[in-house]
C-alpha cells in the first residue's frame, strides 16, 4: 500500500486518470434495461452461427515465427505475442465467464481456441487491469502453478498473491516503469480507464497499457481498456513506433437505434473509458507518430456481449476505418497465428456468421470526429 500512496497518479485515496474520464454511469438505467432486454437487441448482440475458430493453432504455434514477431488472437484482450524467441501472454482469459459468478454474467460466444495448457511455456503474464474480463480467476490459478513471471499495475499483484502466484514472480509496475525480463523490455504505460472488482470501485488498483520491446528490437503495443486521450502521442514517441498495436476497438457506448442514422449515447454507460472503433485507428496512428504504418490488431471484440451494439459491428466499423486511413489491419480468427511482417489475414469472416451489420459510421468525417470527441462505453465485465 505505501507503494501505492507514493505513486504520481494516486491522490485523494484514489488513482488518477491522465485527463478528466467520467467513471459514473451516465443516463437512465431504465432506459438501458428496456434496450437491453428487449428480445431484437439481445439477438444481434450475439453471432447468428457459431464463430469459426483457426483449426491448426497448436500445429501452428510449434513453429517458430519467420521474422521473429508472431501475434495470436485467442478472443478478447488475450493475446500471445512471440517476440524475438520470447513469448509473452496478454491478459488471459480462459475462463467460460467474465464475471464474480460462476453461475451469471457474461457468457464467452466461442470456446477458447486451444487448451491453456497446450499453449506450453510462457515467459511474462502481462496483465492491464483488474476487471473481469482481464484478470480472470481460473487462468490466473493455472498459470501460477507454472513458472512464467507476471507483470501487472501496480496494486494488481495483491490479487495474484492471494491467487497462489509467489511475490518473487510479480513485477508490479507503476506507469512510466519497466521491467527487464530475459532480454524482454516491459514498460506500463498509461491508458484511460478504471478498476475494481466485486461490489465497489475502490480505485485502488492501477489500469495500465503497455509497450514492450523484444532482445531483437521488435515492439508491439497493447492498449488494454482505454478511451481515446492525447497520450498515445506521448507514449509512441517514447516508445515507438511499434511493429504491431493490439487496440480496444469494443464494447464501445455508441449504437444506432433501428431506423436510426444518428449515433445515440449509451444509456447507463460508463463515458469515456473505451474507444469506439475509429478512435482505435486514431490512436494506433497517433502511436505510430501520426502516419500509418505498422499493423493494428483490434481486441476487446467478439468474445463476450459486453455491450449494446451489435455483435459484428466493431470488425465491420474497424476495416472501414482502417481503410480509409489507409492503415494496415489484421482480421484473425480467435486463434489464427499472423506475422506482422509477412501477409496479413484480412478475411471479413464474422460475415458469414452475423445477423445483417447496418454502417450508419459511413458518413463523411466519421474518423476525424470520432477521435476529437471521445464517446462512452459500457463494460458490464467491471465494477458493477
Amino acid at each position: 500500500m505505501e507503494r501505492i500512496r507514493r505513486s504520481p497518479h494516486f491522490a485523494d485515496g484514489v488513482f488518477q486518470n491522465p485527463v478528466g474520464a467520467r467513471t459514473r454511469p451516465s443516463g437512465s438505467m431504465l432506459e438501458f434495461a428496456q434496450v437491453y432486454f428487449r428480445k431484437e437487441s439481445r439477438r444481434r448482440r450475439g453471432p447468428a452461427a457459431p464463430i469459426p475458430l483457426h483449426p491448426t493453432v497448436g500445429e501452428d504455434l510449434a513453429r517458430p515465427p519467420v521474422s521473429g514477431l508472431r501475434l495470436t488472437w485467442m478472443g478478447h484482450s488475450s493475446v500471445l505475442a512471440e517476440i524475438d524467441g520470447k513469448r509473452v501472454l496478454f491478459d488471459p482469459v480462459w475462463g467460460r465467464r467474465c464475471s464474480p459468478f460462476a453461475f451469471a454474467g457474461p457468457k464467452r460466444l466461442h470456446p477458447a481456441p486451444l487448451p491453456l495448457a497446450a499453449l506450453g511455456p510462457v515467459d511474462v503474464v502481462v496483465i492491464s487491469h483488474d476487471h473481469y474480463d482481464h484478470l480472470d480467476l481460473p487462468t490466473i490459478r493455472a498459470l501460477a502453478s507454472t513458472d512464467t513471471l507476471f507483470a501487472v499495475p501496480l496494486g494488481v499483484g495483491a490479487h495474484l498473491e492471494r491467487w497462489g502466484v509467489a511475490e518473487s514472480r510479480l513485477r508490479e509496475l507503476d506507469w512510466q516503469e519497466s521491467a527487464q525480463v530475459d532480454g524482454l523490455r516491459l514498460t506500463a504505460t498509461p491508458a484511460r480507464h478504471f478498476c475494481g472488482r466485486g461490489l465497489r470501485n475502490q480505485q485502488h488498483t492501477l489500469w495500465a497499457s503497455w509497450a514492450v520491446e523484444g532482445p531483437s528490437g521488435h515492439r508491439v503495443y497493447h492498449s488494454g481498456d482505454t478511451g481515446y486521450f492525447p497520450g498515445f502521442r506521448d507514449i509512441g514517441a517514447e516508445y515507438g513506433p511499434f511493429d504491431a498495436t493490439m487496440i480496444q476497438i469494443g464494447a464501445y457506448s455508441e449504437y444506432w437505434p433501428e431506423g436510426r442514422t444518428d449515433h445515440t449515447p449509451l444509456p447507463g454507460g460508463w463515458p469515456d473509458i473505451h474507444m469506439t472503433p475509429a478512435q482505435g485507428v486514431q490512436a494506433h496512428l497517433d502511436l505510430q507518430g501520426g502516419t500509418p504504418s505498422g499493423v493494428l490488431l483490434p481486441i476487446h471484440w467478439g468474445t463476450f456481449n459486453l455491450a449494446l451494439h451489435a455483435w459484428a459491428e466493431p470488425g465491420e466499423w474497424t476495416r472501414d476505418a482502417a481503410a480509409e486511413a489507409g492503415q494496415a489491419a489484421a482480421f484473425p480468427r480467435p486463434g489464427e497465428p499472423f506475422e506482422p511482417a509477412r501477409k496479413l489475414p484480412e478475411d471479413p469472416w464474422w460475415r458469414t456468421v452475423s445477423h445483417p451489420i447496418a454502417h450508419p459510421w459511413r458518413r463523411p468525417g466519421r474518423v476525424g470526429a470520432e477521435a476529437e470527441t471521445p464517446s462512452g462505453d459500457l463494460d458490464l465485465a467491471g465494477e458493477r
